[in-house]
């Protein structure tokens, strides 16, 4: 562990840290542009462990913009019928019978609505129809009463003229696999495409939970309700998809092209994607795959679009929620719907989604991650983080005088940097309607910020221990010369005990003689000790000179030895206080 270590403190002080912030810049990026892309299922589960920091960080900061700025209504062009609670308690329990549905959406048409959205699928006949009650009596049941039945209007017929007299649009669940209940396709106005094929980009079903085939030829459009979540929130809606080799519409592209009378929906893809979807007069730019990212209006401010089933069979319904409106029919009941997460953290009928999307599209609020966003995020991201690396290890630079003189410097930079982008992204998204992604910023500009303190504090470290080092050994020396000044022994070469107290008294009373003692280096100090070892007082000190300098003569040089001299003899030639 102890070498790694070693090795690992080498390579984050080579060359001050650069290199190793450079990897995990260029790192960093990389991971952070994986986790945008489409792979396959394998790849994308290994690489899910590595890109899913980028990926919920970035979810997060798009749904804290939704949550700074929720979408504001600017109309009210959809009404849902709701088949609540109320509606439950009046007629009875989900599913009704076909022929009640058909009612109730003949009570729609009166109304005159631009189109009626059907947020259910019926993939299976009604067994209370009269025909399968009919099939079903007991053998002793009198066969009167079995014709009787049979010559009663079926509730598939019912359901099926209610569809055709009114401007309806059946919904379809996608499926990536099949049932006895899914079918291949669907009776649906094929999607026009433009540009290059969109068929390799859209999300692809295989098969298709539908309803009846004679409901589906008596409906003015087909549509897929599906929606994918994202780690359990719905962000993004699919304008159209592809079962099998079809392209179909969303329910409210759908809507849109029953309402205006329109031929079909048109997609038009270049190569890197779809572009847009359009129907008559409007356009809404997507995403790659043919989604859109949907701006979310808080859930509060949508109740006045909702009118109870109940209501509208009793004959309480307000003319002005359903002329000329685009009408979705669904269940919001407890238990009976899809309850679905918005970006909001709001949990709402999977049919309010819908009637979001329809309305968010109507009041032209789009919001968009075009494909040229995220190479102009990693360019940015590049030039500045390149800048970083060279600009911070530079000890002369101003930007190092303020990271060395401001307590917690980096932390301020990063947190300032990292916060000016959010702003700024915030901005983009509230004026432009862009999506920034600033959370990658932050990981990777943290990573490499971190990379680069850490390489400066080892060496720091490194620097520090150095000072401490020598100023120890110092210490260690002036603690060695003070003890022999304080005790004033010696262990002289013969190993005998020599005391000075008089050079210990001359010193701490005389400042000069002090500091002339301290210049001079170890062996003229050792000399000095070894002369005086034996003195009691001035009058003993000059002639004990000769004799110790003859004694002692191998401890120092013949310059250490006249600089000893001459410090002994300002010493001896001074007026000397008294010996203590």
């Amino acid at each position: 562990m102890k070498p790694l270590l070693q090795t690992l403190r080498a390579l984050l002080t080579f060359q001050k840290g650069r290199p190793v912030a450079v990897l995990i810049l260029l790192w960093t990026c990389s991971l952070s542009v994986l986790s945008e892309l489409t792979l396959p299922g394998g790849i994308s589960q290994y690489s899910g462990l590595f890109t899913r920091p980028f990926s919920s960080g970035r979810q997060l900061l798009f749904d804290g913009y939704q949550k700074s700025s929720p979408r504001e209504r600017q109309s009210q062009p959809v009404t849902i019928v709701a088949i609540d609670e109320a509606s439950l308690a009046a007629i009875g329990q989900w599913p009704w019978p076909r022929d009640q549905l058909a009612e109730l959406i003949n009570a729609i048409g009166a109304y005159q609505p631009a189109a009626v959205g059907l947020d259910m699928y019926m993939p299976e006949y009604d067994q209370t129809s009269p025909d399968k009650v009919a099939a079903a009596l007991p053998p002793a049941t009198d066969p009167a009463i079995a014709e009787a039945l049979s010559k009663l209007p079926q509730h598939e017929a019912l359901l099926a003229e209610a569809l055709f007299n009114t401007p309806s649009v059946l919904g379809a669940a996608g499926f990536d696999f099949e049932t006895y209940t899914t079918r291949s396709g669907l009776v649906t106005t094929p999607v026009v495409e433009q540009g290059h094929s969109s068929q390799p980009h859209v999300r692809h079903f295989p098969a298709v939970l539908a309803s009846l085939p004679e409901l589906q030829s008596a409906a003015w459009g087909q549509a897929i309700l599906s929606v994918d979540l994202d780690f359990g929130v719905v962000r993004r809606i699919p304008l159209i998809s592809s079962i099998g080799d079809t392209l179909v519409p969303g329910l409210a592209m759908e809507m849109f092209r029953v309402a205006t009378g329109s031929e079909a929906v048109i997609a038009t893809a270049d190569e890197r994607g779809v572009t847009s979807v359009s129907v008559a007069d409007l356009a809404v730019p997507t995403q790659p795959g043919g989604d859109v990212w949907l701006h979310f209006a808080e859930a509060a401010t949508s109740s006045g679009r909702y009118l109870s089933a109940a209501k509208l069979l009793s004959g309480e319904a307000d003319p002005e929620l359903l002329a000329g409106k685009l009408v979705l029919l669904g269940l919001t009941g407890f238990g009976l719907n899809d309850m679905r997460t918005t970006a909001l953290g709001e949990l709402v009928p999977g049919i309010e989604i819908q009637a979001q999307l329809i309305e968010s599209l109507f009041d032209g609020r789009f919001i968009q991650r075009p494909w040229w966003i995220k190479w102009t995020e990693i360019g940015g991201i590049l030039s500045l983080g390149l800048l970083l690396v060279w600009f911070i290890p530079r000890t002369e630079s101003p930007l190092a005088h303020f990271l060395q003189t401001v307590p917690r410097a980096y932390l301020w930079i990063t947190l300032g940097l990292n916060a000016a982008l959010a702003g700024l992204g915030l901005l983009a998204f509230i004026h432009l309607g862009l999506l920034f992604d600033v959370a990658s910023t932050f990981i990777i500009f943290s990573a490499v910020i971190g990379s680069l303190v850490s390489s400066a504090l080892i060496e720091l470290d490194k620097v520090s221990k150095a000072r401490e080092a020598e100023a120890q050994a110092r210490k260690e020396e002036r603690l060695r010369i003070s003890g022999l000044l304080q005790s004033a022994t010696l262990t002289s070469t013969h190993g005998s005990e020599l005391q000075s107290p008089w050079l210990k008294h001359r010193l701490q009373q005389d400042q000069a003689l002090q500091a002339e003692f301290q210049l001079l280096d170890t062996s003229q100090q050792r000399l000095v000790h070894l002369c005086l070892g034996s003195t009691d007082g001035a009058d003993e000190c000059l002639p004990a000179l000769d004799e110790a300098l003859a004694h002692h003569a191998d401890t120092a040089d013949a310059e250490q030895q006249d600089t000893a001299l001459r410090f002994l003899t300002a010493l001896c030639d001074r007026e000397p206080d008294s010996a203590p």
